[in-house]
């Protein structure tokens, strides 16, 4: 790829950002759809989410994804909200509209659902035990909740349940009663960080392996390392299973849908994704 004056420029801003696979998506996305665009990480401080999106109108950047801790101030920052964001008060992607308005959205929800039907499963009228309230657990309540799915919160922190669950029309189970939610559920989704790449040797997880079996779908979020201990306990359980790197991917490819209006190579940035962490040779 050569870079030019006429280069347009996208990218991502957080803190830290440097780890992010968002460059290794998009790069690849743009290359194959024959743009003269590149995409870069703007490693942006707490504070200074409100600066970083001037700065993108007035550099007029083609668009910026957001990772933490911006999502939240990003949200109050833009201009106008899609229906999504202003539900979750969070933005993932920022795009300029008319007038060089910035417009924000989250495509974590979406990407999410996306993730599931690639894997063959269709979330709409199934009952969802949903760990975890975080942001992403948030976007995803209110998109299983938008499909009609039958949703059960359970986090450590009632308040942050209560929220999820409002967002999905759903209803909240106490964290200590999850394994019980987790065995009634046809859909288990892990929206915790248990199970993500840590120093130490030991298997966390978010639930006892006894509660899952057979006919259950378990959609993990974590995707380093891809084959979480969940994921790897649900098979041996007879579960079908959904890794955590088909959200990863396909939010970003909304976010390239939406700057380029045109449709985004979703297998080829997977595997540039799998690459870029080592599954691939």
């Amino acid at each position: 790829m050569t870079i030019s004056a006429a280069t347009r420029v996208a990218g991502v801003i957080g803190d830290p950002v440097r780890h992010s696979l968002s460059p290794v998506l998009h790069n690849v996305a743009y290359r194959e759809l024959g743009l003269d665009w590149v995409y870069v990480a703007f490693e942006v401080p707490d504070g200074g989410a409100r600066g970083a999106l001037e700065a993108m109108r007035l550099l007029d950047l083609v668009g910026l994804s957001v990772t933490m801790p911006h999502k939240t101030a990003c949200a109050g920052a833009c201009d106008e909200l899609s229906a999504t964001a202003a539900a979750l008060r969070s933005v993932n992607t920022v795009s300029v509209g008319e007038h060089s308005r910035l417009v924000g959205d989250s495509t974590d929800g979406e990407g999410f659902l996306r993730s599931l039907r690639d894997a063959g499963h269709d979330p709409a009228g199934t009952a969802v035990a949903l760990l975890g309230a975080g942001g992403a657990a948030r976007a995803v309540a209110r998109a299983l909740g938008e499909e009609g799915a039958r949703v059960l919160v359970c986090a450590r922190k009632p308040d942050a349940a209560e929220q999820a669950a409002r967002l999905a029309g759903g209803a909240t189970v106490p964290w200590e009663e999850r394994a019980e939610a987790v065995a009634a559920a046809e859909l288990v989704v892990n929206a915790t960080p248990i199970g993500m790449v840590s120093d130490s040797d030991a298997v966390d997880l978010p639930f006892p392996l006894e509660a899952l079996h057979a006919g259950q779908v378990l959609a993990d979020l974590v995707y380093h390392p891809i084959e979480t201990p969940l994921l790897r306990g649900a098979r041996g359980q007879g579960a079908a299973v959904v890794d955590g790197l088909g959200m990863l991917v396909h939010q970003a490819a909304l976010q390239v849908e939406q700057w380029t209006g045109r449709g985004a190579p979703v297998a080829i940035m997977r595997a540039a994704a799998e690459l870029a962490l080592g599954l691939q040779t």
